[in-house]
């Protein structure tokens, strides 16, 4: 018989609260419109929104119980309750007993760029070792790290939690609850600069917090191509963490690449990883990404994984929505679909020009032409359009023909551009994606990049939606 995640005397005991009635929860979850049937239901109060006018919500979807605040007065007596002091602490405690009962090797990604693409990589590889929990989506926050604790199996043979900050002590927080066996840095790169006055090096502070929640037994995994690995390597150090294992291209790198040829759709990659000669292909384009491949076989080896297996499913891995995955979109009977590359969900100048290396890659069909249509690069500080401006020649190196973007802090790159690969500009995406519409041609690649405050997600669905147009031939047929 299968065991539940949670029995309501082990959640009573993790939260120090109060059960009503007796239940058993297959899950966790903070929103009732993603619930799962049999899922324990945490209320969680918030600036704008207060789960516990949702509790009803919860039980018509299935909820097997809710977590609620003590003095909650309007449950139905059939439901089941776990009344706690506060339910933000509860989740935490939830998330705190799930790590101290786990017997798996518990893995943190942190860093600036690439930490869901590397948490997805490592959950593909680490399950064709035994049963793998890793964190859903970008659930990398102050909530989002409890939550996904909280739903650790107690026998998970590996747990893969990301780890994210906007600012300097918010790692810190979050590791105290991970505890990670390994740890990994993808890379350090400007992200959230305007929160930290003394730029990279504030950032990879920030980011090395995460080495505070490991031991002397932890071992961290680090970029040796970038430029701050001594730096992180030192504060591992300083931390008492015994071993630190590079990755990248560096001649000192323990996984190190080898030889790889990188295609628009595809890599094929040989490597050392830790003194083992591996060959692999991994669907998802970019250097970048070939880079976090070795990242990840690194932690699947530290981690006790089979390597062999994990090279062999490094194959099945497929680009996380909104940060690569592609979109086939036929705008006209019998003429070249437009390929979308949805790179919607976040942005800033690494991932930028990383997104732009790819496009180089892409070859459009016919008359087809490379398209980037870009939003503003958010939470960059003063120096926020000087960043954007720099842009211009890796976006002209990328061979496209034409820059659709809005906002403020794009237009600076937009003025850096010679006219001619000027498509069009909008104070928005909504009126961007007006513009952009009619001027696409069957055979286009269209890279739609943007933070995820400028809602480039909006002119993919539009792509997506367009409504198919009659061809020259038939208007004339007409």
């Amino acid at each position: 018989m299968k065991r539940p995640l949670w029995t309501s005397a082990e959640a009573a005991e993790a939260t120090q609260g109060i059960v009503s009635l007796p239940f058993n929860a297959e899950g966790v979850s903070i929103d009732t419109r993603t619930l799962q049937k049999g899922d324990l239901f945490v209320a969680l109060r918030g600036e704008n929104l207060d789960g516990h006018n949702y509790i009803e919500a919860a039980f018509k979807n299935g909820a097997a119980a809710a977590m609620v605040q003590k003095g909650f007065a309007t449950a139905k007596p059939e439901w089941p309750l776990l009344y706690v002091d506060d339910t933000t602490k509860g989740l935490e405690d939830l998330g705190r007993a799930a790590r101290q009962r786990s017997q798996g090797k518990i893995i943190g990604v942190a860093g600036s760029v690439g930490k869901t693409g590397t948490k997805e990589l490592l959950y593909t590889i680490l399950s064709a070792s035994g049963k793998t929990h890793a964190s859903k989506k970008s659930f990398n926050n102050h909530w989002g790290v409890p939550l996904s604790l909280s739903n650790l199996p107690a026998d998970a043979k590996f747990g893969v939690f990301e780890i994210g900050m906007n600012h300097a002590g918010e790692i810190a927080l979050l590791t105290d609850q991970t505890r990670p066996h390994i740890t990994i840095i993808t890379t350090i790169d400007r992200e959230h600069v305007e929160f930290f006055e003394n730029g990279l090096e504030g950032i990879a502070d920030a980011n090395a917090e995460v080495f505070l929640g490991m031991d002397a037994k932890g071992i961290a995994i680090l970029n040796r191509d970038n430029a701050w690995f001594d730096h992180l390597a030192a504060k591992a150090k300083k931390q008492g963490i015994g071993k630190i294992i590079g990755f990248g291209e560096d001649e000192d790198a323990e996984a190190k690449l080898i030889d790889c040829a990188l295609h628009s759709d595809s890599s094929r990659v040989t490597a050392d990883i830790m003194g083992e000669r591996v060959k692999y292909k991994i669907n998802i384009p970019g250097r970048h990404i070939v880079t976090n491949s070795l990242g990840a076989l690194a932690v699947a080896k530290a981690a006790g994984a089979d390597l062999q297996k994990s090279v062999a499913a490094l194959e099945k891995a497929e680009a996380v929505l909104g940060r690569g995955n592609r979109h086939s979109v036929i705008i006209e009977e019998g003429k070249p679909a437009v390929t979308v590359i949805d790179e919607s969900y976040n942005a800033n100048p690494a991932s930028m020009q990383a997104a732009f290396g790819v496009l180089e890659m892409c070859t459009p069909s016919a008359n087809g032409r490379r398209i980037a249509v870009l939003g503003d690069m958010l939470e960059l500080g003063r120096d926020g359009p000087k960043f954007h401006a720099e842009l211009a020649n890796p976006f002209l190196k990328s061979q496209a023909q034409m820059l659709f973007c809005c906002g403020p802090l794009m237009d600076a790159l937009y003025q850096s551009i010679p006219e001619p690969w000027r498509g069009g500009q909008a104070s928005d995406s909504r009126a961007l994606a007006e513009k952009l519409l009619p001027l696409i041609q069957p055979g286009d690649v269209i890279l739609v990049k943007g933070s995820a405050g400028s809602k480039m997600g909006y002119v993919v669905n539009a792509l997506q939606t367009m409504p198919k147009r009659k061809s020259k031939e038939q208007n004339n047929a007409l």
